[in-house]
């Protein structure tokens, strides 16, 4: 990398440690791009240079949350040994990093806003999400191939995990609960056994 490059990774990075400071402050909606170019010492023109729009740069710092996600549970998941054990632990995860963090609620506010995106938001958008559906298919698939859950349709099964936490972020929050790892625990336990009484138990009828 030469040094007119070096110069623009720095402004980048300037403008991004900037605004997720502010976005983490004050929420998504109400940090404006003059609050960024205020606090970085940047033109308007050269935040849309690197990063194209505010939501481009909203989008930025999501993807490199997630990529900061999965290098922490990256370093801790071998402290589980089945497949089974690494739902709880990405429960946990979730709950003690990511259910309270203000990108959480930022992304909600962003994802639930009526503005209309445009091409390259949408498809950054959907990368993200296929993403994290490829991380649980990775996951599911070895619980699969290791004898620990049955040979379910595993694209099904991610979607379907992905779903579970995102309603539980949004329901524990709206519900305000005290022990919302509990929960988190309950709905692992309902994904992997289910609720249905097995066959020849007394089940009401």
């Amino acid at each position: 990398m030469n040094k007119k490059q070096q110069q623009s990774e720095d402004t980048k990075r300037r403008i991004a440690e900037a605004a997720k400071a502010l976005i983490m402050q004050k929420g998504y909606k109400s940090t404006s791009i003059e609050e960024i170019v205020e606090a970085t010492g940047s033109s308007k023109g050269n935040i849309y240079y690197h990063f194209k729009s505010k939501e481009g740069l909203f989008l930025y710092l999501i993807e490199e949350w997630d990529l900061e996600w999965e290098q922490k549970w990256s370093s801790k998941e071998h402290q589980y040994t089945t497949i089974t054990d690494k739902l709880y632990g990405i429960a946990d995860q979730l709950v003690f990093d990511d259910l309270n963090h203000p990108f959480s609620k930022a992304l909600d506010e962003f994802l639930n806003s009526n503005e209309s995106m445009s091409e390259d938001v949408e498809q950054r958008i959907t990368q993200i999400i296929r993403n994290r559906l490829e991380f649980n298919q990775k996951l599911l698939q070895q619980g699969i191939d290791q004898g620990e859950f049955e040979n379910h349709n595993v694209e099904h099964l991610s979607i379907i995990f992905e779903s579970l936490i995102a309603g539980l972020s949004q329901m524990s929050q709206m519900a305000k609960l005290d022990n919302v790892l509990a929960l988190y625990h309950s709905a692992i336990r309902v994904l992997l056994y289910g609720i249905a009484k097995k066959p020849g138990m007394n089940n009401g009828r």
